[in-house]
């Protein structure tokens, strides 16, 4: 079972690729959950001091396939399995006959303290490419929340996150996964109906950013503003890397797939988010793949600085 992520990010392939199972024959997401070892379920144990008496008010979550402890939380904590958790997503199948949605691949992170499971939609354009939305689902048995959901289309000639921070569109949101099945249903119609706006929204703001044309002049004060540095007082080594990491960005916005974008905002973007979905880190610390997995999910911060920088020109 991977409890870190396993995708090094060195080259132009999706950013789970290597990370948990794939499972798109899965009919349901129990099935999911079965392929990809994560069929075990949480108990809630009390905790004991070095007496030996029980601490009032806290429990431990515990997973029953090793008795690793996911997370310390309150005696009200509900625990909500991986089975029941992602219950609901399997009406997102056969919500609409006219879209097509099927599971991909599931997994774990951080020794099982939060398990997902992505689901991909049907391919759309934008602009020309071919774009693949993808819904990712996460649940955390740590207490650090409910149910996530996230949504990260990947441009399919490069395999770039386009997971933008879009003023008009919610790029994550979260769940009850809980309750009977109308419920569920009435769930599952709101995640899709969150997942096309924002689709439908990303299509038109990169309609918007291709047609803001961006000067060479401008691309560097941008670099600049996003990659500061102060000659007098910064080391030679953080110049060096500020420096490396610019070459970086100037090496993916050169890339042939971006030609016809360039000098524009939406070029911009795609170098940047390039960079981020592939480029490996001048340090690599013990939990990066980790780290960046997450990014993934959540949005990268270099790649919605460019958004809000390529707004000011």
């Amino acid at each position: 079972m991977a409890h870190l992520v396993e995708t090094l990010f060195t080259t132009r392939e999706k950013a789970w690729h290597g990370l948990g199972t794939v499972v798109q024959e899965a009919p349901t997401s129990r099935d999911a959950i079965e392929l990809a070892g994560l069929n075990w379920r949480v108990d809630s144990r009390p905790i004991y001091d070095a007496f030996g008496k029980e601490i009032k008010g806290f429990k431990a979550n515990t997973r029953d396939s090793d008795n690793s402890i996911l997370g310390i939380v309150t005696d009200k904590y509900r625990i909500v399995q991986n089975a029941e958790a992602f219950e609901f997503t399997d009406n997102l199948l056969n919500n609409d006959e006219n879209i097509e949605i099927h599971y991909e691949s599931a997994g774990s992170l951080k020794n099982g303290k939060t398990i997902w499971l992505l689901a991909q939609m049907p391919t759309t354009t934008i602009l020309g490419d071919d774009v693949e939305p993808y819904i990712c689902f996460t649940n955390s048995h740590d207490g650090t929340g409910a149910i996530k959901v996230c949504m990260t289309p990947i441009r399919v000639v490069c395999n770039n996150t386009l997971n933008l921070a879009l003023q008009t569109a919610k790029r994550s949101w979260s769940t009850k996964h809980m309750g009977d099945m109308n419920s569920k249903l009435a769930e599952a119609k709101e995640t899709l109906g969150f997942a096309t706006a924002y689709m439908e929204n990303l299509n038109l703001t990169a309609e918007q950013m291709a047609e803001k044309k961006i000067t060479d002049g401008q691309i560097e004060q941008i670099l600049n503003e996003l990659f500061p540095i102060d000659k007098e007082k910064d080391s030679e080594r953080k110049i060096r890397n500020v420096e490396e990491m610019k070459n970086s960005f100037m090496t993916c916005y050169f890339m042939p797939d971006i030609m016809q974008f360039r000098n524009t905002a939406w070029g911009l973007v795609n170098a940047m988010s390039d960079m981020a979905t592939h480029i490996k880190p001048t340090r690599e610390s013990s939990n990066y793949r980790e780290n960046n997995w997450n990014r993934t999910l959540n949005g990268h911060p270099l790649v919605d600085a460019m958004v809000k920088a390529v707004a000011r020109v």
